[in-house]
């Protein structure tokens, strides 16, 4: 506790620093008009503006092209222009060394694989850290959920793809930072409506503007949605907003708030490969016994500041608060026969947290350089309970603990500019993870447990300018990531009640040596990302069992291999071509649990993924755009005993813009599946039974449109 004050009082007094330096000397004054006018151009997907962009992803603003490490960018109109909005895996496809399941089951929330990294996880996201607008969308004890992310209204994903714990800590084995869309110069309002078969309904109500020094964006969703598969009916609504305000002094305030009602996320669950043959839309039986599904309440209130200090210094302070409301009726199935299940899963959470970091820019042996350091504080404390699920209504009290997460982490980031061409980056932060429970059950003894994590993570980067349009780099990173609190579970069940405490698992380590090539050619018409690398990972948490349809955890040694190829090239002024391709070797050294999987491949990961996308976008509001994602077979389990075919999902999607004075109308179209695939749109690794597969939809049709009215 003495460490958690400290670090505390370092935080308050940086941002009391902060606020009286704001009354001090004046600094460069911050230009909202600036960020407007990159708002916009990002709307424009072309080779030349990816390499004009900025990214910062480095936790320093700077061009995609000077950082050493593999970043995509993905831009408003990816994410937004005539799409139903179900999942950010619609646009995240379009990155390479990224791999996304999940989309339809809203229950079980969106799977993502970076070079890896998340793959093991059967519901929700492990091992990659999200960042959204400043504020960590990642929980102290390392997992993250998409499910207050408004499509609607974000503005740009960066992708950071592969180790980066020298600069976010644990569980970053990839880092996303998503950004919502700020106010434009001339306020206005604007209503979306999506309808499309399964009865999709969503309804989007957005304003945003600039008004004297306060840039505004609010955004207001309501989602309805039967689902392809039975029991897959979701409802949610969902507020996003963004404030910020620049002082005369040149230092900006932004405020995020954001809240999300879901109090209906069915779970169709996973079937086998015969019930998926013999009827694709059918809901695992049990799930259906169950009533399983999920509800969830969540507020979020951030707060981040920034200002300069002296000659291109800057100091900035951020501070958040996270309260979620959340319950589960999981289709549990007890081991011992006709003993009822604690299925039934509820608990009240509080993240909270903050940070501090200072960059100063500067010169040192007579060489420009940048200094970032920065403290970080995350604080997760879950009130949690299990109950037995009797047939779908909650029954007795089976399990009751308090788990608190502390993470603590000093990270520092120097750029040094050894000539004109040649820039070096070294980073380095020390991170220490302390997970405790506090068991109130007692009635199969107290299992009240702690267990502490620390990790120096470093990092070397190399950056060689060829010309004005190319770079290369090379890069070593690590990573490490500690077990979640579910990953801790012990699988010694005796009992009829879940047990409490912890089971042995160490925190996964990772070393990754990786060279790449950015460029713009033939006078930035084609952009090009290629991206080589080579990781070991000690200690990697791995499924190894399933009791009673529950996953558990040990470690496992691996090695990963793979090629990365980013392509986007214009073909004409309307024309545009995309195509990211990746190549995976991800195998098993060494596997104690069980020696005769070692050297098997790492199960739920494709080999080969290929996605192509053609765009066209016609000067008077016309666009056209298809693309087709293919996906290599994936092995099902450890054993590699099981696989999944390998499919190819194609989309199209088109509309038209029309201007009426301050009016605009944007109608739009699609299909998904266009071809009709029968495919798994996901996998559960080492599912119990043999229930593994969640099989997507068949073609779906989907229309809607888009009204916005400026504001002058």
């Amino acid at each position: 506790m003495q460490k958690r004050q400290w670090l505390g009082l370092l935080w308050l007094a940086a941002g009391v620093w902060g606020s009286a330096a704001a009354h001090g000397d004046s600094a460069q004054t911050s230009s909202s008009q600036a960020k407007n006018a990159q708002a916009k151009s990002e709307q424009i997907k072309s080779a030349e503006i990816v390499e004009q962009l900025t990214v910062v992803s480095a936790r320093v603003e700077q061009s995609l092209r000077e950082v050493p490490a593999a970043v995509a960018l993905v831009l408003q109109d990816d994410i937004q222009i005539g799409r139903p909005q179900l999942g950010l895996d619609e646009s995240l496809n379009r990155v390479p060394g990224v791999f996304s399941q999940n989309r339809y089951n809203f229950a079980q929330d969106l799977r993502l694989a970076i070079r890896g990294f998340g793959a093991r996880a059967n519901f929700g996201i492990r091992g990659l850290k999200i960042v959204a607008d400043g504020i960590p969308a990642t929980t102290a004890d390392g997992q993250s959920g998409v499910d207050d992310i408004d499509l609607g209204s974000l503005q740009r994903v960066e992708v950071t793809r592969g180790p980066s714990s020298a600069l976010y800590g644990a569980s970053s084995g990839g880092v996303l930072n998503l950004t919502s869309e700020s106010g434009t110069d001339t306020p206005y309002l604007q209503a979306r409506v999506t309808v499309g078969e399964d009865a999709l309904r969503k309804v989007q109500v957005k304003t945003a503007g600039q008004r004297g020094r306060l840039n505004y964006m609010a955004s207001v969703t309501d989602l309805q949605f039967d689902g392809y598969r039975d029991n897959a009916e979701v409802e949610s609504t969902l507020l996003n907003s963004k404030l910020q305000y620049n002082f005369a002094d040149g230092s900006e305030l932004t405020v995020v708030l954001n809240w999300v009602d879901s109090p209906t996320a069915d779970d169709a669950g996973a079937i086998t490969a015969a019930q998926a043959d013999d009827d694709p839309t059918q809901a695992q039986p049990r799930n259906l016994s169950s009533n399983a599904g999920e509800a969830l309440d969540q507020q979020k209130l951030g707060l981040v500041y920034r200002r300069d200090v002296g000659d291109g210094h800057e100091l900035m302070v951020r501070n958040y608060y996270v309260w979620r409301d959340f319950e589960a009726f999981l289709p549990i199935g007890s081991h011992i026969p006709f003993v009822a299940d604690d299925g039934v899963v509820e608990f009240d959470r509080f993240f909270y947290g903050g940070g501090v970091q200072l960059t100063f820019n500067n010169q040192l042996f007579g060489l420009s350089n940048q200094l970032s350091v920065g403290v970080d504080i995350d604080v997760q404390e879950d009130d949690r309970q299990r109950f037995i699920n009797n047939a779908g209504r909650r029954g007795a009290l089976s399990f009751d603990q308090v788990e608190e997460a502390e993470s603590y982490g000093v990270f520092l980031r120097n750029q040094l500019s050894l000539s004109d061409a040649w820039s070096l980056i070294v980073g380095l932060r020390y991170d220490e993870v302390e997970l405790s429970v506090d068991d109130n059950f007692l009635a199969n003894a107290d299992q009240s447990s702690d267990i502490d994590f620390d990790e120096f993570s470093p990092m070397l980067g190399l950056v060689w300018d060829l010309h004005d349009n190319a770079s290369l780099y090379a890069n070593y990173a690590t990573s490490f990531e500690t077990p979640t609190f579910t990953e801790l579970a012990s699988p010694a069940r005796n009992l009829a009640v879940s047990l409490g405490g912890f089971n042995n698992v160490s925190a996964q380590e990772a070393d990754s040596v990786e060279l790449g090539l950015k460029a713009s050619l033939w006078d930035n018409q084609l952009y090009l990302d290629v991206a080589v690398f080579d990781m070991d990972v000690r200690d990697e948490i791995t499924n190894v069992e399933n009791i009673g349809n529950r996953s558990f955890f040990e470690n496992a040694d691996t090695e990963r291999r793979g090629v990365e190829l980013l392509v986007i090239a214009d073909l004409s002024e309307q024309l545009t071509f995309s195509a990211a391709y990746t190549y995976s070797n991800f195998e098993f050294e060494t596997f104690a649990a069980n020696p005769t999987f070692s050297g098997n491949d790492l199960p739920g990961l494709p080999d080969q993924q290929l996605f192509a996308e053609l765009a066209y976008r016609h000067s008077n509001g016309f666009y056209m755009v298809g693309d087709v994602l293919y996906v290599d077979e994936v092995y099902a389990n450890n054993a590699n005993s099981i696989v999944d075919d390998d499919y190819t999902i194609a989309n199209l999607r088109l509309g038209y813009e029309a201007r009426f004075g301050d009016w605009r109308l944007a109608p739009f179209v699609g299909v998904n599946n266009l071809f009709d695939e029968e495919y798994n749109a996901n996998v559960r690794i080492n599912g119990f039974g043999g229930r593994l597969f969640e099989p997507g939809p068949e073609r779906n049709l989907y229309a809607g449109f888009t009204v916005n009215v400026d504001m002058p």
